[in-house]
């Protein structure tokens, strides 16, 4: 080390040296292949200090890893489809098919963890005491690191802070966290003027009969409520009939079914229902995640602007078109074009 040739009393001297000597104590070795971090779920995990190439539990993670870090992502959790494959430039495209180690009805196969020699495994949403349970037998299992990261829509900016310091992506996530950051504020901000008893009531139908149902955060925190909460349970997929959706009375339907968007209108068996008569139905965009909750991932973000216009378009009147193309441009590294951009808000 150089020596410092300054004029500097001996006691200001030693001050610096003890400072530089904290420091030096406060940085890990530059050598170091390892840091132990803490995950959402208060596990400390052992990683190593760079990480290259990270296997996505299930699709929420993918998602998450794709939109931070693409060269990172080992593959994907299925294979694309070709409208899938139209969002995605062409360089990601080939990448495996991998599988999932979490999710419903799902048997991991670790073999292909091992073949596919990660550096870490990334799982994104529920991380309660099973969650982490499961990750620390699945750890055991592979011999690799396994990190649990909240996948609370509310918790997205915090998500992509510890992913973008996990991977050494800080600056890059910084952007994606503060984009969403800035979608929950303003979201937030808007549906606080909204008197409780002008919310509407939402069914997200499910399936090409529109009888499936599930209870997503997107609806929750635009503030409308979700008719079928508290009748059934939160987190799985549940079916229902058609007498449950007449009595629950929607004052407002999505779905990602383009069958159903197309047919209900005309259903009689339907007519019954207020959404169907005042023609509120709102086909989710799709492609290349459902902009609504398929999966819970970082989609959901242009999901909350699509469907804040869909239930309250006096609050919402920006052009989607633009807020979608800047979306896909900075989250999914390809804009969509104007054709593509049709189909995505084509509503029928």
């Amino acid at each position: 080390m150089r020596r410092i040739e300054t004029g500097m009393a001996g006691g200001a001297v030693a001050v610096l040296a003890v400072a530089c000597a904290l420091v030096a104590i406060d940085r890990p070795p530059a050598s170091a292949e390892t840091r132990t971090i803490v995950d959402s779920a208060g596990r400390r995990v052992e990683v190593p200090a760079r990480i290259e190439r990270v296997f996505a539990a299930g699709p929420p993670a993918t998602v998450l890893v794709y939109t931070v870090a693409p060269d990172k992502l080992l593959g994907w959790y299925r294979p694309l489809t070709l409208d899938e494959r139209a969002f995605i430039p062409e360089r990601y495209l080939e990448k495996p098919t991998l599988g999932k180690l979490t999710g419903r009805s799902n048997t991991p196969n670790l073999e292909l963890v091992r073949t596919a020699k990660p550096d870490v495994i990334l799982d994104y949403g529920a991380v309660g005491l099973h969650d982490a349970a499961l990750a620390d037998r699945l750890q055991k299992e592979t011999g690799v690191p396994y990190v649990l990261i909240d996948g609370r829509l509310a918790a997205t900016p915090r998500a992509y802070r510890m992913i973008g310091d996990l991977l050494g992506v800080s600056g890059r996530a910084e952007e994606l966290a503060r984009y969403a950051e800035r979608a929950l504020a303003d979201v937030e901000t808007r549906v606080a003027r909204v008197p409780a008893g002008a919310r509407p009531g939402v069914y997200y139908a499910r399936a090409p009969r529109g009888l499936q149902t599930e209870i997503i955060e997107t609806i929750e925190a635009l503030g409308a409520r979700n008719v079928a909460d508290g009748t059934i349970e939160r987190g799985p997929l549940v079916s229902v009939t058609l007498d449950q959706v007449v009595g629950w009375n929607p004052d407002v339907i999505v779905t990602i079914d383009r069958e159903f968007a197309a047919a209900v209108r005309a259903d009689p068996a339907w007519q019954a229902v207020k959404a169907v008569r005042d023609g509120r139905i709102y086909k989710i965009p799709p492609v290349p995640w459902s902009w609504l909750d398929l999966p819970p991932s970082a989609n959901r973000l242009l999901g909350l602007r699509w469907l804040g216009r869909a239930l309250y378009p006096a609050l919402f009147p920006e052009d989607l078109r633009a807020e979608a193309r800047r979306f896909y441009a900075l989250f999914y590294h390809r804009a969509p074009d104007d054709a593509q951009l049709d189909a995505l808000l084509d509503s029928r």
